[in-house]
């Protein structure tokens, strides 16, 4: 090889070296470069990280401290770390503070070791005389970690205490022995303390079965929620407490007041039973059916209606199992195609709108009325009314109206009658004679101011009509007070109105012509008059004619009484002559008086002089007057007075003298040998006056008359003696009875009561 080559090819390989190896350095300088790029990227990252994490720690309360082998360092919070020494008084570095959390309490200094040797989480709130502290421990590889929190009144985790202490309901927190750790204003209030401090001097809760709660969330480590009632502000408040498990060794609770709600349950519980109770009191009968078809709700009455079993209901049937067995008993309306009508009855869940009544002829004679409604919380409303009785009620009223209306008709009086909105109701056909007008027209007007236009023309008194109106159409009860009244027509009739309320707030309004009656009324007021004039005619008559009697009587007994003075000088026929006519003179001076005592009676003037008049002694002055009459016709009188009989008040010159008609009246019928007997005893009222004879007797077609006046004449007088006793005793407010046979005597009886009913003074 020529040395140019060589040197050629020496000069190339070292340009090919030299090339090679900037090539070399320009790869390596790059590669270089980008690991230093990738380093600061690391170191910038770890710093944004650091940064991080100071920046979260400081953002919480507390102070920081690492713990590996036997030294502790703080890490961050020398501000919560001297507040931690402060509180348990020693100094301010990482390692006292956890001695003298140690110290405090065996069980905190076990925990402790655990999380140092074993790596075992805890957290436990430790009390001082200068506060509290949260101590918290959390192990990261060899190193443990250990938050010391000055608690206060502060939630553990303080950022979040001011939003928990706003709360409208309490919430608290307590660690694993129950004990309080941190509380709410509201639970604060709840529990009546004043501060947290004051409610864990007095041991303050809010309520022992919240507290029995929290203690089994913190042992179950699950949450656990309950209801209870708390006196609260002395007000009874129901609260939904809930206990959550936080951290290893406190529980937190928050209680919701729900007395609303509650309050509101109840009243909607009580709305149902009593909705349930009021349903039950219906006779209707009630089924409910839900969305499902199934029985919700049934009443008693909807039992009773199909003779169902309770049981059998309480399983809630669908409604087409109820059809089922409602059609094998036979209690449902007779179908041919019974498939076809139970689908239609099952179609009304998917309908809407109301669906209209129906009614059920059952096989059993019933008839019911059947409405389905759907249910405002989903499914159908059924209501079943036997509504039999109801059909039978109407056909018996339509036939009593038939009847009404026939009645009507048959009166001669108008009538009519109108409702409450005045449209006429019923008339009869005397009201259409009436009034001259025709059926047609009457049905034509219809109200009651057209039907007073067609009877216008007969009466014309529109005040009439306006009043008639009024008592047709006020709705005031006292406007419709029954109304009475006369008119009289164009015609000269006088016509009798009135208006009577009907129980249904109709109206009934008669038309009578009373022309007739009105003309006989006028005759019968004159023939009264006449009568009553003639009356008194007769009463003077009879007071005149008897006083003047009295005037030639007088003169007779006086002349009789002359010459019966000249005793022996008169000859025995003219002494027997003399007798009879004193006799005469006697009878006919009583028969006057009867008839003046009569009419008397008769005018109403009578007035009984009142006294005290003893029975007995009343009865012996009768028997002295009559016992020389009785004696003489071979009789003999017996007075028989009970211890009892007392005293009455009566007027006793009027009692003698019903005594002595009764006593002449037996003297007459009685024979020789007869017995006339007088008597007196007490009853529950009075006095019980008798006089009987054995005589002859009373027949019997007179003793219905024998008080009459002119009645037994045939024994002298005029006829008034009994007449007059039967007077007398009604005077004092008594009456007398006769008891009497035909060939045994009779018996008259006067009842008299204990004080007489006229008492007043005898008229001059």
């Amino acid at each position: 090889m020529a040395a140019s080559d060589i040197a050629f090819a020496a000069a190339a390989g070292a340009t090919a070296l030299a090339l090679s190896t900037t090539l070399w350095t320009w790869r390596f300088r790059r590669r270089a470069e980008a690991r230093a790029g990738d380093l600061e990227a690391r170191l910038a990252a770890v710093q944004a990280a650091l940064s991080e994490a100071e920046a979260a720690t400081a953002a919480f309360e507390g102070a920081l401290v690492a713990v590996e082998g036997e030294e502790a360092r703080l890490v961050w919070g020398d501000e919560a770390l001297e507040t931690a020494a402060a509180a348990l008084e020693v100094e301010a570095d990482s390692a006292s503070v956890l001695q003298a959390v140690a110290r405090i309490a065996p069980e905190y200094g076990v925990k402790l070791r655990t999380l140092l040797e074993r790596g075992e989480p805890c957290r436990f709130l430790v009390q001082t005389s200068r506060g509290a502290l949260v101590v918290e421990g959390r192990p990261s590889g060899a190193i443990a970690w250990v938050r010391i929190t000055p608690a206060g009144d502060a939630v553990p985790g303080g950022k979040f205490a001011g939003l928990a202490d706003r709360l409208p309901n309490p919430a608290w927190i307590t660690d694993g022995r129950g004990a309080l750790v941190w509380a709410n204003r509201a639970w604060l209030e709840a529990a009546e303390a004043t501060s947290l401090d004051d409610a864990r001097a007095r041991n303050a809760t809010f309520d022992r079965g919240a507290d029995a709660l929290l203690s089994e969330a913190f042992q179950l480590r699950a949450r656990r929620e309950g209801f209870r009632w708390v006196t609260v502000g002395g007000q009874r408040r129901a609260y939904r407490v809930a206990a959550e498990p936080v951290g290893e060794d406190e529980v937190a609770a928050f209680a919701i007041d729900v007395t609303e709600a509650e309050e509101t349950r109840e009243a909607l519980r009580r709305h149902v039973a009593a909705h349930d109770e009021t349903l039950n009191h219906l006779a209707d009968a009630v089924a409910i059916f839900g969305p499902e078809k199934r029985l919700s709700y049934h009443n008693t009455a909807f039992q009773e209606l199909w003779a169902l079993e309770a049981g059998w209901l309480a399983e809630r049937p669908t409604h087409g199992e109820l059809l089922d067995r409602l059609r094998q008993r036979r209690r449902l309306p007779e179908t041919v195609e019974y498939t076809k009508w139970k689908a239609a009855e099952l179609e009304f869940y998917g309908s809407t709108a109301v669906a209209p009544d129906d009614l059920w002829s059952l096989p059993d004679g019933r008839t019911l009325r059947v409405v389905r409604q759907p249910h405002p919380m989903g499914g159908l409303l059924l209501l079943f009314s036997d509504i039999t009785g109801e059909l039978k009620l109407r056909a018996q009223y339509n036939a009593l109206i038939q009847v009404q209306k026939a009645t009507l008709d048959k009166l001669n009086d108008a009538v009519a009658v109108f409702g409450s909105d005045g449209r006429l109701r019923l008339h009869n056909e005397a009201f259409e004679r009436f009034w001259n007008v025709t059926g047609e027209q009457i049905g034509e007007a219809g109200d009651f101011d057209r039907v007073a236009e067609l009877c216008r023309p007969l009466l014309h008194d529109a005040a009439l009509w306006t009043e008639l109106k009024g008592k047709v159409a006020d709705t005031d009860p006292r406007a419709r007070a029954p109304m009475t009244g006369e008119a009289r027509t164009s015609d000269r009739r006088v016509v009798a109105y009135q208006s009577r309320p009907l129980p249904d707030g109709a109206t009934l309004i008669g038309f009578d012509d009373v022309t007739a009656t009105k003309e006989l009324v006028r005759a019968l007021e004159q023939r009264s008059a006449a009568l009553v004039e003639a009356e008194r005619l007769k009463r003077d008559f009879v007071g005149n004619v008897s006083y003047e009697l009295r005037t030639p009587l007088t003169t007779i007994v006086g002349y009789s009484e002359l010459l019966e003075a000249q005793g022996q000088a008169l000859p025995d026929r003219a002494r027997n002559h003399l007798g009879a006519i004193k006799t005469a003179a006697a009878q006919l001076a009583r028969s006057i008086d009867d008839v003046l005592d009569m009419a008397q009676i008769d005018a109403g003037e009578m007035a009984l002089a009142i006294e005290d008049v003893a029975v007995c002694d009343a009865l012996e002055a009768a028997a002295q007057r009559v016992r020389a009459e009785i004696e003489g016709r071979g009789g003999a009188l017996v007075v028989s007075c009970a211890a009892d009989a007392g005293t009455i008040r009566a007027d006793a010159r009027r009692l003698g003298q019903a005594l002595d008609h009764l006593l002449d009246n037996a003297a007459r019928a009685t024979a020789a040998g007869g017995v006339v007997t007088l008597a007196a005893e007490r009853t529950a009222s009075g006095v019980q006056l008798t006089v009987r004879d054995t005589g002859r007797g009373i027949p019997y077609h007179q003793q219905a008359h024998v008080f009459d006046r002119f009645v037994g004449r045939d024994r002298g007088g005029p006829g008034l003696g009994l007449a007059l006793v039967k007077a007398l005793v009604e005077l004092h407010g008594g009456w007398v009875a006769l008891q009497s046979e035909p060939g045994a005597g009779a018996t008259f009886t006067m009842h008299l009561p204990e004080q007489a009913v006229m008492e007043r003074d005898a008229a001059e």
